[in-house]
Parts: structure tokens; sequence; C-alpha cells
């Protein structure tokens, strides 16, 4: 069943929502006939970390052109009796064409929002806002009931002015008869005369009375229509739309569940309002006016119109300029001569007139203490303390979204003036806000406003190594932030559990999947430098020095600092396996000692170093001389290595890694990240890689690690662990190419070990054609010039040992046949490169012919 399938089985109060969440930039036509093709599309659309993502934006597009293209397939396709419907597709067709072809991400963000709140329904629609908060039912009912007390005030408004032309008619009468009485002379005539005026006097006052009457029944009416939509409007600005901006803090960490309300649906809250509100001043407005006309005189009652024209005024102020709010967040961490983007919007822009003067916005920087004299003084500043380029526009009415908004897409901060730091403070702790003005004028312009709205803080860096500590301070601040705060002010202190919730939205959101209770609790233990016990307790509360500012135990970073870069080199390079969940990631050394120790030989697991940001090192079992289980941990990988061979396909090398732990095997978990095999650009050369080797075990474990069978065994050695290392190395190093050039320019190196060795046998593989060349230069005296070496047609494994290459066939013409023909003088020699070399230049005439020789060597890290 399909999505829109099971949403049509809602209750109707939610049914009515979700057609409020659409809103109307998308005919709900257009959804229920395109159901099943929007989803195939959008349910499963790929994630982007911004929206001004060039690939997120080429998406949208295509999607913009396709979604276009099949409207008009769709109507086309529709019974000949379904006029409405065919019509309606077509028109959105046009309507999407001419709206978003210069924006296709609005469309697209937005329909993939609509369907997340469908599912999120759909899924739980016990936490469903629309069902499980009953006051969204008391502002449909309070808006539905005020429209009918406007209706009913200007119907009684509209009598009450048929009432009073009456009574002028009246009194006018009376007047006339009281000149005439005064005129008569017959007695009879006057006698009649006072009588009739009598009778008209007693009738008018019996009208004044009954229009007294309905007068102050309309003076209730408004102090009722006042009152009521004082609070309604207290729920829709102090509770839904403050719960909507509260969750842009809460997404600027990566919270993207469905928030308090859809801004669609404040939108038309407050639109009604704006019209109740307005429609209820002009009524006012007009009995005062009739009033003052009929020059009425009530003494003895009071009068409730001016005081009631003051509080409706006041209510307009206060929605008009609450209203006025930014969509679309400028970045948090701002880098000066970078550009960015902002969106403000005006949710009453479809009432009062107010589109038609399209109004300036001018944005600005302000610093915190400018920021707090703003909200203190509730008037804009002037001030700033900065530069932006591109920094006014128009507000601009949109006629499909109905929405007033304008979008600033090419700001850039050139100059920035930064305030005195106390303390330790750095230009990574200094807050900042983007400050948006305007003044329009409302209804007849006899009322101007002036409206201001402040960004959420953001903080200003000039280089990217910045990045880590400024995301920092605005992590903290959206999680812990008061909506009713002093700018910008934050808790020193807070509960663990709430900074663990927020670090994980944080992780989620960066890299596609959420840590395990076990990975959270790792986490306490690391910021908290103890042991803990699993669950900790709510109570347990951190200091902003813990999160960010004071080192880990025997290191120079401070926890942030190792968090962050594990998330930024998952998101960069581990996006894929950390989703499958091949990664553990976040678990202590000893811990997955102690798991993998019940696994076989070759299980091994990936966990993030202790000691090097951003390094991931693989732990797995491998068996000692004595046949027990040893856990061995391999050197910790960087991007930098990335960059230079993937996760994947480092794995892929290591032969001696079998099972990803607890047994699942590595090509099963792996193989589909692996890179393809790289085809040669030159039909007249033969293509090469650079492959990962494990080095051999040290000088106290004999026993040897076959990684990587085309390298000879005898420098298949594991490097003694480094003991200032927290993740002993484990002696991986990739393959080195050489050249003549340079004789030992390495692609990586690893351990404490920086003494590059050659050795005297180098191996290059080519796939295409199974041959394996074996250049071995054992004497000096090989001339430069001599022929190749003997080729091995057939099986891409090497011989791994000098008998094995004794073995093999030779001839006296060949250097090889030379070299295999002293096996002691070659073991003697691998012997001293490996074990005994100090570092001193090698045989000029060795390495001479090193280089003349070997078209690539491999080079490992010896004494």
């Amino acid at each position: 069943m399909s999505l829109w399938a099971r949403v049509n089985q809602l209750p109707p109060p939610v049914l009515e929502q979700i057609r409020y969440i659409y809103g109307n930039s998308f005919p709900i036509e257009v959804r229920h006939y395109l159901a099943e093709w929007i989803e195939d599309r959008l349910l499963n659309a790929p994630s982007y970390q911004h929206e001004q993502d060039a690939a997120y934006e080429q998406e949208a597009a295509t999607f913009l052109n396709q979604l276009i293209n099949e409207l008009e397939r769709t109507a086309i396709n529709l019974p000949e009796d379904n006029v409405t419907g065919r019509i309606r597709l077509n028109e959105s067709a046009r309507n999407f064409r001419q709206l978003f072809s210069h924006n296709p991400s609005q469309l697209y963000s937005h329909l993939i929002n609509c369907l997340q709140r469908e599912r999120q329904c759909i899924a739980y629609p016990n936490e469903c806002v629309n069902v499980q908060d009953p006051e969204i039912a008391e502002v449909i009912n309070g808006l539905q009931e005020l429209q009918m007390l406007v209706r009913v005030s200007e119907n009684d408004n509209r009598n009450l002015v048929k009432d009073y032309e009456h009574l002028q008619l009246e009194i006018h009468e009376i007047t006339k008869n009281k000149a005439l009485l005064e005129n008569l002379d017959n007695a009879a005539l006057r006698e009649h005369a006072r009588t009739t005026l009598a009778q008209q006097e007693r009738q008018v006052n019996e009208m004044v009375n009954l229009i007294t009457g309905k007068r102050l029944q309309l003076v209730e009416n408004f102090r009722k229509t006042i009152q009521l939509t004082s609070q309604v409007q207290e729920k829709v600005l102090h509770k839904y739309l403050t719960n909507w901006k509260i969750n842009q803090g809460f997404a600027g960490n990566g919270a993207s569940g469905m928030s308090a309300s859809n801004l669609d649906t404040i939108q038309a809250w407050c639109e009604s309002l704006a019209e109740i509100i307005w429609n209820t001043k002009d009524q006012i407005r007009l009995a005062m006016k009739n009033k003052q006309k009929l020059n009425i005189e009530e003494p003895n009652l009071p009068d409730f119109l001016p005081q009631s024209l003051v509080e409706v005024t006041n209510l307009l102020k206060a929605l008009i300029t609450t209203t006025f709010i930014i969509e679309k967040q400028p970045p948090q961490v701002m880098k000066t001569n970078t550009r960015f983007a902002a969106t403000v919007r005006l949710l009453i822009g479809n009432t009062l007139n107010i589109r038609m003067s399209n109004p300036l916005v001018r944005v600005s920087i302000i610093s915190e203490a400018q920021a707090q004299a703003t909200q203190q003084s509730n008037k804009a500043s002037e001030q700033s303390c900065g530069e932006i380029m591109n920094n006014t526009g128009n507000l601009e009415y949109n006629e499909t979204t109905k929405q007033l908004s304008v979008s600033f897409r090419n700001m850039q901060l050139k100059k920035i003036k930064r305030a005195e730091k106390k303390g330790t403070e750095s230009v990574m702790d200094e807050k900042f806000a983007l400050l948006f003005q305007s003044s329009f004028a409302v209804g007849h312009g006899d009322l101007v406003f002036s409206v201001w709205t402040i960004s959420l803080p953001v903080v200003v860096i000039v280089h990217g190594n910045q990045e880590p500590q400024s995301w920092a301070t605005i992590t903290w601040d959206n999680a812990f932030a008061d909506i009713n705060r002093v700018p910008f002010h934050v808790p020193d202190k807070v509960s663990w559990n709430l900074l663990a919730e927020a670090l994980n939205t944080k992780y989620r959101a960066s890299t596609g999947r959420s840590m395990t209770q076990e990975n959270m609790h790792f986490l306490c233990e690391k910021a908290f430098r103890a042991n803990l016990q699993f669950p900790v307790s709510d109570d347990l509360t951190i200091t902003w020095s813990q999160f960010c500012k004071e080192p880990l135990p025997d290191r120079t970073f401070t926890f942030w600092e190792w968090f962050y870069a594990a998330m930024k080199v998952t998101r960069e390079h581990l996006r894929g396996p950390w989703n499958d969940g091949s990664i553990v990631g976040f678990i202590h050394k000893t811990k997955a000692e102690d798991y993998l120790l019940k696994c076989p030989r070759g299980t091994f697991l990936l966990r993030f170093s202790d000691s090097e940001l951003g390094g991931i090192t693989i732990a797995w079992v491998n068996e000692s001389n004595d046949g027990q289980p040893q856990i061995l941990h391999i050197q910790p990988f960087t991007a930098k290595n990335f960059a230079i061979r993937l996760l994947s396909d480092r794995i892929r090398d290591f032969e001696d890694l079998y099972y990803l732990y607890p047994n699942k095997p590595k090509k099963e978990a792996f193989d589909r990240y692996t890179s393809p095999p790289v085809p040669s650009r030159n039909r007249n050369y033969i293509p090469s890689e650079v492959r990962a080797v494990l080095m051999g075990p040290s000088n106290n474990n004999n026993s040897t690690i076959n990684s990587y069978p085309n390298t000879p065994n005898s420098y298949n050695h594991l490097q003694s662990p480094d003991a200032s290392r927290d993740t002993p190395s484990s002696g991986i190093t990739d393959i080195t190419i050489r050249d003549r050039s340079d004789s030992q320019r390495s692609l990586a190196t690893c351990g404490e070990y920086r003494h590059a060795m050659s050795v005297a046998s180098s191996v290059v593989y080519s796939p295409d054609n199974a041959y394996t060349y074996i250049h071995s230069p054992a004497y000096s005296d090989v001339s430069p010039q001599g022929p190749p070496a003997r080729e091995f047609p057939g099986s891409p494994q090497l011989p791994a040992t000098v008998e094995q290459l004794n073995r093999g066939p030779t001839t006296a013409e060949t250097p090889l046949s030379r070299a295999s023909g002293n096996e002691a003088v070659i073991q003697e020699l691998v012997q001293y490169m490996l074990d005994g070399y100090d570092g001193a230049p090698l045989d000029c005439d060795m390495e001479r012919e090193l280089n003349n020789n070997c078209a690539a060597t491999t080079v490992v890290n010896g004494h």
C-alpha cells in the first residue's frame, strides 16, 4: 500500500492538517494523482548536508523537470470526463515551471519535508502533534469563533448605523414640530401638537435606549473579540511559532524531526488573525465615528471604545513584529570573504496590503553586546561591527506559494570588528548575529511599523582550521539556549545526557546513522576521563571547559576536537561502512580486544584511535608463536591515507583479515565500497596500482603475516609497538613507489622508524596478463643494460622465499639466475638491510644498480 493510501486512512483532523502542510504552493490534487510517482523518487532521496550543495541543486532541478513532464503526461491520460482534473494538473505544471525553474530546491525540499511529516503521523499516530495536542483544535475553533464574531459585529454595526440615521430623522422631525408648535395660535391645534410631540419624544427616547443597548452589545462584542484574539494569538505566536524558532536551533545541530507546527500552517493562522484584528479595528473606529457624528451623549456610561482601539492596535503591532522571521538561517560558522545566504519572511504578507509596497530589508552584523542592546530597547540599532556586501533586498510576494519573503543569495562578510578578549577566550568563542530590519505601512498607510529580527548566533572565522572550536561554540549554544535569554547567554554546566543526545543528533545528521548506546557511554567515559556505570544518571553534569577546553589526559587535544575529527573523517571517507554498521568506532581498546579474543584468527573490527585525531585503526586476531590468539592493532589511518587508497581497498589488500566482527566475511561487508579496476590509458603500457602491505612480526615474534603474497616474506615484519602511543602500531605501511629521480619517495610512512631501506627484491604485478616481474640485482656489478628479469607466466602468486626462487627455471643470462645461485648472499644482504641498518648511506654501486634495474621498489621502515 502506498504512503498516500495510508495517509487517507488517518482521522479527518490529521488529513486536514496534512492539507495545511502542503500549503498553496503544491495542490493536493498533484499529490493524489502522482502519489506513487512522487513516493518512488522522494521517499529514499539522497541526503545532503547543505541544501546549497551543487549536487543537491542538480538533483532538485532534475526532479522538477521530471515532475512537470509527469504532470502533463498524467493530464493527457485522465478520462475525458475528468475535465477539472486535467485543468488542475496542466495549471500546476505551468505554475511549477514558472515559479521554481530558478529555484527548484525550494519545491524539492518542501515535498521531502511533507513526506517525512506523512510518515511520522502514520508511524506514530499517538505522537502526531495534530492528534496529541488539543490546543491545535483550540486554535482552529478559536479562529472560527472570531471570524463569526467579526461578521456579527459588522452586521450589528451596519444595523446600528441605520438606527442612528433613523434616530436622526426622528430628532429632526421633533425639532421641526417644536418650531411649528411655537407658531400655532389655535389652542386646540397647539394641544394636539404638544401631544404628538410628547409621543415623538417618547419614541425617540425609546429608540435612544434601544440604540444604546445595541451599542453596548457591540462594544461588548469588541471586547470579547479582543480577549479571544489575544488568547489565540498567544498560542500561535508564543507556543507554535516559538517552538518553530527553537527547532531552528536544534536543526543547526542536525535535528530533522517534526516541528511543533508547520510554518505554512502558522502563516495561515497569522493571516487569519491579521484579518480579524484589522476588521475589528475598523469596526471600532466606525463605531467611534458614528457616535461622534451623531453627537450622542451618554454621561452615565463609560466609553470603552478608545481603550478597545488601543488594545486592538497593540495586538496588531505584536502580530506584525513577531511574524517577521528568518526562514532560512545564515551559516552559523561564517568565513570572511565567502558567499552565504539567508531568507526572511513576513507571515502576514498576504494581508493588509503590505505586499504592494515591496518593503526594503537591510542586513547588518552585530556583536553580542549590540544584540543585547537591541533586545532591551526593542529597537533596531544602526550600529554594526562589520561590513556585509549585497546586504539589501525587497520583500516580494509569490502568487503560488502565497509568501512574502526575500532571499539573500550572495551576501559576503568583508570585514569584522572583534571585541576585546577576556581571560582564555578565543575568537572561536565570540558570538555575533545578523540583524534583519525593515519598515512598512499597513492598511491605507495610516500605520507604519518598524520590524527587526536577529539570527541564531554565528562565529566568524578567517581560516578553516578554526572550524572545530567554532562548531563547539555553536553546538553548545544550539542545544542549550533558552528562547527568552539575554543574547547569547548559555549555561556553563549541563546534563551529560542532554549533551549526549545533541552529539548523537549531530553525528547522525553528518554521517547518516546514529551512535549506539554503547558508543555514547564510551563518549561519556572519554569526556569525564573515568570509568562510569551504565546507564549514567541524569544528574551527571559536564562543564563547557570539560567539553572543549581541557585537553584529554596525555593528549594535546580536547574531547570535542577528538569527536569532531571522528565525525569529519566518517562523513568524508567512511559514510557507507558506518551506515552499514561495519564500523564500531566508539569503543575502548581493551573492550575491543576482549571481543576479539573470543573470535577465530583473522577476525577484525574498526575503532577510532584514541591517540590520533581523525584516525581509525583495525584491531584483529592473529596467532603468536605458541599458537595462542594475539590481538594486533594496525597503525591508524587518517583522511590523508584515504586520499591515497580507500579503507575498503586497504582491507581487501590485507589477506590476514577474514571476518568483520563477529563473523561477517570481509568481502560481503566491504566489496561494494572498493574501487573498480583502473583500465590502462595507453595500450603500450601495463597498468599498476598502489596496494597496502602488512609488515611482518618484530624480532620477539618470528611468526609471519602473509597479507600480501606478492611481497617476499623476508621483509614482512611487524614493527615493535610504540610505547608512547595509546594505539600501538602493528607495522603497516603502504607500498612505496621509487623512481630514479628520488630513491626514497614514500607515499606513506608509519611507526617510529624513519629510515627507509631499499630491499633487494621488488615486484610489480599486472592483472592484465598475470605476469610477475622479479628484479633482484643482488650484485653491484650487474650491468644497467643487462637483460630483463625472468618472467613467470600464469599465477600471479610470487614465490615468497629464496628456496622457491631456486626451484623456478633460471638461465645464466639473467641477473636473477646469478642472484638465486647464491642464496646465502641474498639472505645476508636482506638481513643486513632489515636488522643492521644504522642510517648510513647505501653502497653507491648497489644504489645505482637498484635505481637502474628496479621499476618499482618496496620500501619498509626498519633499523
